[in-house]
């Protein structure tokens, strides 16, 4: 029989306690500030996989001066999601790009002012997703404008969704996006 030591059982007990430190501030925002009220969804918006990529684009999007629907954007994320941005940040470590981690409330608070005051859309172009039980992962292409008939885009990208289905409805568990730069074109498999 092998006899467990203190350097196998560190990671194990680490992991356990990462799991109930989860577990227990899963109501809480990285911020350490109590999570609003989760609102509830529209069935609608979270019946499928489609009507849940919809309504985000949906809920983001709008003309300036037009508030967003902040409660319908909540209630499209389980309790701990994530939107996490990348993208070159020179003052990162190892290489100059870097990552910030959002609550959908930190994402509200902090791209709300922008997308309202400047005018915000943003739609799906492409997707590509695979899916296993109840478990979905998507990269979703998408085009931003600061007015829906704008000519060109100002930006491009991909976002990649984590979606769960708890056996009821649709959940985003993750948006992880990259922006298109010149030196990160969008691959053409991600365009169709």
């Amino acid at each position: 029989m092998r006899r467990i030591t203190f350097s196998d059982a560190l990671p194990r007990a680490l992991a356990t306690l990462g799991l109930a430190a989860m577990i227990s501030t899963g109501a809480r925002q990285a911020n350490g500030q109590a999570a609003p009220m989760q609102s509830k969804a529209n069935p609608a918006d979270v019946a499928s996989v489609d009507a849940l990529i919809k309504a985000t684009y949906d809920v983001i999007s709008g003309p300036a001066g037009q508030k967003r629907d902040w409660d319908r954007f909540r209630s499209l994320f389980v309790p701990g999601a994530r939107l996490i941005p990348t993208g070159v940040r020179p003052d990162s470590l190892g290489g100059g790009y870097g990552l910030r981690v959002l609550t959908p409330e930190d994402y509200a608070q902090t791209s709300g002012p922008f997308l309202e005051n400047n005018g915000f859309f943003e739609i799906e172009t492409g997707r590509k997703m695979e899916q296993f039980g109840q478990v979905a992962h998507l990269f979703s292409t998408y085009e931003s404008r600061h007015k829906a008939d704008d000519a060109q885009p100002f930006a491009r990208g991909i976002n990649s969704f984590q979606v769960f289905n708890d056996g009821k409805r649709w959940w985003i568990v993750t948006i992880y996006w990259a922006a298109e730069r010149k030196d990160l074109p969008i691959p053409e498999k991600y365009l169709k």
